[in-house]
Protein backbone atom coordinates (compact mmCIF):
# COMPACT_ATOMS: atom_id res chain seq x y z
CA UNK A 1 0.00 0.00 0.00
CA UNK A 2 1.55 3.25 -1.14
CA UNK A 3 0.68 5.88 1.45
CA UNK A 4 0.75 9.66 1.49
CA UNK A 5 1.00 11.42 4.83
CA UNK A 6 0.40 15.14 5.28
CA UNK A 7 2.00 16.53 8.43
CA UNK A 8 0.95 19.96 9.69
CA UNK A 9 4.20 20.76 11.48
CA UNK A 10 4.43 22.39 14.88
CA UNK A 11 6.71 25.39 14.23
CA UNK A 12 7.42 25.75 17.96
CA UNK A 13 8.88 22.26 18.21
CA UNK A 14 12.68 22.16 18.44
CA UNK A 15 12.97 19.06 16.25
CA UNK A 16 10.76 20.63 13.57
CA UNK A 17 12.86 23.79 13.50
CA UNK A 18 16.04 21.74 13.19
CA UNK A 19 14.57 19.66 10.35
CA UNK A 20 13.31 22.67 8.40
CA UNK A 21 16.77 24.23 8.67
CA UNK A 22 18.70 21.17 7.49
CA UNK A 23 17.48 18.64 4.93
CA UNK A 24 19.88 15.96 6.21
CA UNK A 25 18.25 16.16 9.63
CA UNK A 26 14.80 15.99 8.03
CA UNK A 27 15.72 12.90 6.04
CA UNK A 28 16.95 11.13 9.18
CA UNK A 29 13.73 11.97 11.02
CA UNK A 30 11.54 10.68 8.21
CA UNK A 31 13.48 7.43 7.86
CA UNK A 32 12.19 6.60 11.36
CA UNK A 33 8.79 6.06 9.73
CA UNK A 34 10.12 2.92 8.03
CA UNK A 35 12.48 1.24 10.54
CA UNK A 36 12.24 -2.17 8.84
CA UNK A 37 14.34 -0.90 5.91
CA UNK A 38 17.36 0.45 7.79
CA UNK A 39 19.42 -2.67 7.01
CA UNK A 40 18.83 -2.39 3.27
CA UNK A 41 21.74 -1.20 1.10
CA UNK A 42 19.32 1.42 -0.26
CA UNK A 43 17.05 2.15 2.72
CA UNK A 44 15.24 5.18 1.25
CA UNK A 45 14.36 3.39 -1.97
CA UNK A 46 13.38 0.22 -0.08
CA UNK A 47 11.02 2.28 2.09
CA UNK A 48 9.63 4.11 -0.94
CA UNK A 49 10.33 7.33 0.96
CA UNK A 50 9.70 10.55 -0.95
CA UNK A 51 8.96 13.87 0.70
CA UNK A 52 8.40 17.55 0.03
CA UNK A 53 8.02 20.64 2.16
CA UNK A 54 5.09 22.78 1.06
CA UNK A 55 5.47 26.54 0.91
CA UNK A 56 2.90 28.70 2.68
CA UNK A 57 2.19 30.44 5.97
CA UNK A 58 1.87 27.14 7.85
CA UNK A 59 4.75 24.64 7.56
CA UNK A 60 3.52 21.43 5.97
CA UNK A 61 5.30 18.25 5.00
CA UNK A 62 4.17 15.64 2.46
CA UNK A 63 5.65 12.18 2.99
CA UNK A 64 5.10 9.20 0.70
CA UNK A 65 6.02 5.65 1.72
CA UNK A 66 5.59 2.20 0.21
CA UNK A 67 3.76 1.07 3.36
CA UNK A 68 1.75 2.62 6.16
CA UNK A 69 4.25 4.75 8.12
CA UNK A 70 4.89 4.35 11.82
CA UNK A 71 3.89 7.84 12.93
CA UNK A 72 4.63 7.02 16.57
CA UNK A 73 8.33 7.15 15.61
CA UNK A 74 8.18 10.91 15.02
CA UNK A 75 9.48 13.20 17.78
CA UNK A 76 6.91 14.14 20.41
CA UNK A 77 4.62 17.02 19.45
CA UNK A 78 6.13 17.08 15.94
CA UNK A 79 2.81 17.93 14.31
CA UNK A 80 -0.60 16.64 13.27
CA UNK A 81 -0.49 13.87 10.66
CA UNK A 82 -3.05 12.29 8.37
CA UNK A 83 -2.30 9.28 6.15
CA UNK A 84 -4.25 8.21 3.06
CA UNK A 85 -3.97 5.24 0.72
CA UNK A 86 -2.94 6.32 -2.79
CA UNK A 87 -4.47 3.25 -4.44
CA UNK A 88 -7.74 5.02 -5.41
CA UNK A 89 -5.78 7.77 -7.16
CA UNK A 90 -3.45 5.34 -8.92
CA UNK A 91 -6.38 3.20 -10.07
CA UNK A 92 -8.20 6.23 -11.51
CA UNK A 93 -5.39 7.23 -13.88
CA UNK A 94 -6.38 6.77 -17.51
CA UNK A 95 -4.85 7.99 -20.79
CA UNK A 96 -6.30 11.29 -21.91
CA UNK A 97 -7.31 12.40 -18.43
CA UNK A 98 -6.32 15.89 -17.33
CA UNK A 99 -4.58 16.41 -14.00
CA UNK A 100 -3.02 19.18 -11.96
CA UNK A 101 0.52 18.36 -10.91
CA UNK A 102 3.20 19.57 -8.53
CA UNK A 103 6.76 18.41 -8.06
CA UNK A 104 9.86 19.84 -6.45
CA UNK A 105 12.77 18.51 -8.48
CA UNK A 106 16.51 18.92 -8.95
CA UNK A 107 16.94 19.64 -12.69
CA UNK A 108 20.39 18.61 -13.87
CA UNK A 109 22.16 17.66 -17.07
CA UNK A 110 25.44 15.79 -17.61
CA UNK A 111 27.65 17.79 -19.96
CA UNK A 112 30.68 15.86 -21.17
CA UNK A 113 32.32 18.45 -23.45
CA UNK A 114 36.01 18.68 -22.66
CA UNK A 115 35.96 15.76 -20.25
CA UNK A 116 38.85 13.41 -21.13
CA UNK A 117 37.67 10.58 -18.87
CA UNK A 118 35.64 7.74 -20.33
CA UNK A 119 33.46 5.28 -18.44
CA UNK A 120 35.43 2.04 -17.99
CA UNK A 121 32.50 -0.09 -19.20
CA UNK A 122 30.47 2.00 -21.66
CA UNK A 123 33.37 4.01 -23.05
CA UNK A 124 31.28 7.18 -22.86
CA UNK A 125 32.79 10.37 -21.51
CA UNK A 126 31.81 11.07 -17.95
CA UNK A 127 29.64 14.14 -17.95
CA UNK A 128 29.91 16.92 -15.42
CA UNK A 129 26.63 17.41 -13.59
CA UNK A 130 25.26 20.90 -14.23
CA UNK A 131 22.33 22.33 -12.29
CA UNK A 132 19.59 23.93 -14.37
CA UNK A 133 17.51 26.99 -13.53
CA UNK A 134 14.99 29.27 -15.24
CA UNK A 135 13.96 28.33 -18.78
CA UNK A 136 16.49 25.47 -18.84
CA UNK A 137 14.79 23.95 -15.80
CA UNK A 138 11.37 24.33 -17.45
CA UNK A 139 12.64 22.53 -20.55
CA UNK A 140 14.11 19.78 -18.37
CA UNK A 141 10.75 19.22 -16.68
CA UNK A 142 8.81 19.20 -19.96
CA UNK A 143 11.13 16.50 -21.27
CA UNK A 144 11.01 14.43 -18.08
CA UNK A 145 7.23 14.76 -17.81
CA UNK A 146 6.74 13.38 -21.30
CA UNK A 147 9.10 10.51 -20.48
CA UNK A 148 6.94 9.48 -17.50
CA UNK A 149 3.56 9.63 -19.24
CA UNK A 150 2.51 13.27 -18.87
CA UNK A 151 2.03 15.89 -21.58
CA UNK A 152 2.24 19.29 -19.87
CA UNK A 153 -0.23 21.92 -21.04
CA UNK A 154 1.20 24.53 -18.66
CA UNK A 155 4.32 24.82 -16.53
CA UNK A 156 5.14 27.29 -13.78
CA UNK A 157 8.57 27.13 -12.12
CA UNK A 158 9.45 28.47 -8.68
CA UNK A 159 12.91 28.25 -7.05
CA UNK A 160 12.89 26.36 -3.76
CA UNK A 161 15.51 26.42 -1.00
CA UNK A 162 17.93 23.58 -0.28
CA UNK A 163 18.36 24.04 3.48
CA UNK A 164 21.53 22.81 5.07
CA UNK A 165 23.35 24.02 8.18
CA UNK A 166 26.37 21.70 7.93
CA UNK A 167 28.31 21.85 4.67
CA UNK A 168 31.34 19.70 3.83
CA UNK A 169 33.26 19.03 0.65
CA UNK A 170 31.54 15.68 0.25
CA UNK A 171 28.02 17.01 0.92
CA UNK A 172 26.03 17.19 -2.32
CA UNK A 173 24.17 20.42 -2.98
CA UNK A 174 21.22 20.70 -5.32
CA UNK A 175 19.32 23.61 -6.81
CA UNK A 176 15.62 22.83 -6.47
CA UNK A 177 12.68 24.06 -8.53
CA UNK A 178 8.99 23.54 -7.85
CA UNK A 179 6.94 22.87 -10.99
CA UNK A 180 3.17 23.34 -11.08
CA UNK A 181 0.70 23.11 -13.93
CA UNK A 182 -1.85 21.15 -15.91
CA UNK A 183 -1.05 18.03 -17.92
CA UNK A 184 -2.71 15.24 -19.87
CA UNK A 185 -1.95 11.60 -19.06
CA UNK A 186 -0.43 9.71 -21.99
CA UNK A 187 0.86 6.49 -20.37
CA UNK A 188 -0.48 5.14 -17.07
CA UNK A 189 2.23 2.48 -16.62
CA UNK A 190 5.06 4.99 -16.86
CA UNK A 191 3.19 7.50 -14.73
CA UNK A 192 2.42 5.02 -11.96
CA UNK A 193 6.08 4.02 -11.79
CA UNK A 194 7.13 7.68 -11.55
CA UNK A 195 4.57 8.38 -8.84
CA UNK A 196 5.75 5.50 -6.67
CA UNK A 197 9.52 5.79 -7.21
CA UNK A 198 10.05 9.53 -7.79
CA UNK A 199 11.66 11.58 -10.54
CA UNK A 200 15.19 12.89 -10.93
CA UNK A 201 17.99 13.35 -8.45
CA UNK A 202 18.07 14.35 -4.77
CA UNK A 203 15.22 12.13 -3.62
CA UNK A 204 16.88 11.90 -0.20
CA UNK A 205 16.85 15.69 -0.01
CA UNK A 206 13.20 16.54 -0.58
CA UNK A 207 13.01 16.25 -4.38
CA UNK A 208 11.25 13.88 -6.76
CA UNK A 209 7.78 13.52 -5.19
CA UNK A 210 5.18 14.00 -7.94
CA UNK A 211 1.68 14.90 -6.73
CA UNK A 212 -1.45 14.77 -8.90
CA UNK A 213 -4.98 16.07 -8.49
CA UNK A 214 -7.71 15.01 -10.87
CA UNK A 215 -9.59 17.76 -12.68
Amino acid sequence: MTSLTRIALNPHNRAVRADLADVDSLHKTLMRLAPDHHNSPTPRAAAGLLFRTESGPDPTLLVQTAHVPDLTALPADYGTARTVDLAPLLNSLTPGRTVRYRITAAPTVARSAGNPNRHPVTGKRRGKITHLTGDDAITWWQTRAQAVGLQPASVFGLPRPFPRTRVTRTSPHFILTQFDGIARITDTTLLTHALTTGIGRAKSYGAGLLSLALT
